[in-house]
């Protein structure tokens, strides 16, 4: 679980669609959010396109048997504003075959941008 979550979080710094979209299940359920793997890379295209410089750090990682808690910290500077936004996130994943089936976090970005 541990390398998994080091190749998951490789290749969201990568900002590498692909090889996310295989780690995600087509079916994945997010908390308070669209489910599905292609709202899910919607979500991340239009992250991308914002902060061109995005990633995260892997603060502290947590493993129980099929899930994974996460601390991380991101950054990124906004492509509009110029603004350099730090934010600690908090990500929960339950995985099935590799892949993630369910979904929830916490980030506000929008408030360090607009804040």
């Amino acid at each position: 679980m541990r390398e998994w979550f080091a190749d998951y979080l490789e290749a969201c710094n990568r900002h590498d669609l692909v090889v996310l979209r295989e780690l995600i299940d087509p079916a994945v359920k997010r908390a308070h959010l669209p489910g599905g793997v292609e709202a899910w890379m919607t979500d991340l295209t239009d992250l991308f396109a914002a902060f061109p410089d995005w990633r995260w750090k892997r603060i502290q990682l947590v493993v129980e048997q099929d899930r994974i808690a996460a601390h991380l910290r991101a950054s990124g500077t906004h492509v509009l504003s110029r603004k350099h936004v730090n934010v600690a996130e908090f990500a929960f994943f339950r995985l099935a075959k590799g892949r993630v089936v369910e979904f929830t976090g916490s980030a506000d970005v929008q408030a360090q941008i607009v804040g």
